[in-house]
């Protein structure tokens, strides 16, 4: 798991043991802290809302829906709503498609996001089940709500970057190179994914050595 600053601390100190960039990395910047969502629907629903749009932004539209739908904006109120009363709330066509999916799959008990199978592929395959979510959001949902040690978001263009920073290299990787160049982290990627952002949002002159 990776829901706590020691398990952060234990999946990179045995990264480092192999890679020493890492160990440098962590020198810089320190060990980041953890970021921790709560696991189930309101959490995907928040991640469909926030889709595309600024923080304020996804937090003024969630305001609105839970004032018009009640605390959550349950799969029964949201699924009762109409067109118009969720687009009045700031969700757009698209995005009520997406809240729906959500809702529907979640109501009918055949998404269950309390049980999603351990394996981390099938978990993801349950996961893009849901319009408007897709490996990516999948990847976030799962290491940051059920805290899973393995999860590596090889697609996420921050990662690229800091993990070629981290690394040293000529050019940033594309996913498939971010992909291999983690295969000897395994079981803790998630970890590595973590410190990445750390490294990314500890702007570049913590960088320089």
């Amino acid at each position: 798991m990776v829901t706590t600053a020691d398990q952060i601390r234990a999946g990179l100190d045995a990264i480092a043991a192999l890679e020493p960039a890492f160990q440098a990395a962590i020198g810089r910047v320190g060990y980041p802290p953890p970021r921790v969502r709560e696991p189930g629907y309101e959490t995907l629903l928040r991640t469909i809302v926030g889709q595309q749009v600024s923080v304020a932004a996804a937090a003024a539209v969630w305001r609105k829906l839970e004032a018009a739908l009640g605390a959550g904006c349950t799969p029964q109120a949201l699924l009762a709503r109409d067109f118009d009363s969720l687009r009045a709330c700031g969700l757009s066509r698209q995005k009520q498609g997406y809240a729906r999916s959500l809702a529907e799959l979640v109501l009918s008990g055949a998404l269950d996001l309390h049980a999603l199978p351990q394996d981390d592929e099938d978990a993801i395959a349950q996961l893009v089940r849901i319009k408007g979510i897709g490996r990516w959001s999948a990847e976030i949902y799962l290491l940051f709500a059920e805290g899973r040690p393995d999860i590596w978001p090889a697609g996420d263009l921050a990662v690229q970057i800091e993990i070629g920073r981290i690394l040293g290299l000529p050019e940033r990787p594309d996913e498939k190179q971010t992909r291999a160049l983690a295969q000897a982290w395994r079981p803790h990627r998630g970890a590595a994914a973590i410190m990445a952002w750390h490294h990314y949002n500890s702007g570049t002159d913590m960088l320089k050595t």
